[in-house]
């Protein structure tokens, strides 16, 4: 697999940035493909989740550039790169606990006008627990199957990228392997998934392309399979 960058329907180029303090991400690139998965994983505190935000316009950078499709939206709210195509999974406060499943898919359509019926289907044959509760509060759920309404919210904008922020976190082995079924599921309709994920090894097994941070710097970028042969890879990041 060659690493041409001009493939990446999303590719955030030397990103860096911080929250108003230090810079927590240093002329960082990351990009993903359509139908492809891309991981990003490295220690606690290496500026995952921020090049996340970078990437979404959730950051003030004060330098770099992200483009999606081959356009330039360095300057767009993300308000408006959902409009374009971007969904965006957080780590925490990703449901709404007090509606109901149902009115979670529904509120993930707010910016859609068109019928809406047959992508809730879709979500309810990728997750079919999610239809069998489809009238209970999302916030009498399992953490695994409130992480499903949360994907299942942000697939109902019809996004050409998808982005999950520690999918798996918290969740039990068994569920993080059927959640990244899923997930490789979802990419084999031609969205690109681009997610952080504690879980380095497992995240890597599925990935097409993994980037690994360090210190809001990226250290190594190769295909999933490449990365979990690099010997310096598995001795400091996946436990030998």
């Amino acid at each position: 697999m060659t690493m041409n960058d001009s493939e990446d329907y999303l590719l955030g180029e030397n990103m860096t940035g911080g929250y108003g303090g230090p810079d927590i991400i240093h002329e960082c690139t990351i990009g993903a493909r359509s139908g492809e998965i891309t991981v990003v994983v490295g220690p606690n505190g290496s500026g995952k989740s921020t090049a996340m935000k970078a990437l979404f316009g959730m950051l003030e950078m004060r330098e770099g550039t992200v483009r999606l499709g081959g356009e330039d939206i360095t300057a767009l709210s993300p308000q408006d790169r959902v409009v374009r195509g971007m969904s965006l999974v957080p780590q925490t406060g990703n449901v709404f606990t007090s509606m109901t499943v149902e009115e979670n898919l529904e509120m993930g359509a707010f910016i859609r006008e068109d019928d809406i019926a047959d992508t809730m289907g879709r979500v309810f044959d990728l997750f079919p627990v999610l239809k069998e509760k489809r009238r209970q509060l999302a916030g009498e759920l399992s953490g695994g199957q409130r992480q499903q309404v949360a994907v299942g919210r942000a697939l109902m904008t019809r996004p050409k990228v998808l982005m999950l922020d520690e999918p798996t976190a918290g969740v039990s082995p068994i569920v993080m392997t059927e959640l990244f079924e899923q997930i490789l599921y979802i990419a084999g309709d031609g969205i690109a998934i681009l997610m952080v994920e504690q879980n380095a090894r497992q995240a890597l097994a599925i990935a097409d392309r993994g980037y690994v941070l360090v210190q809001g710097r990226n250290r190594y970028t190769d295909t999933g399979p490449a990365l979990m042969m690099n010997t310096e890879v598995r001795r400091a990041f996946l436990g030998g």
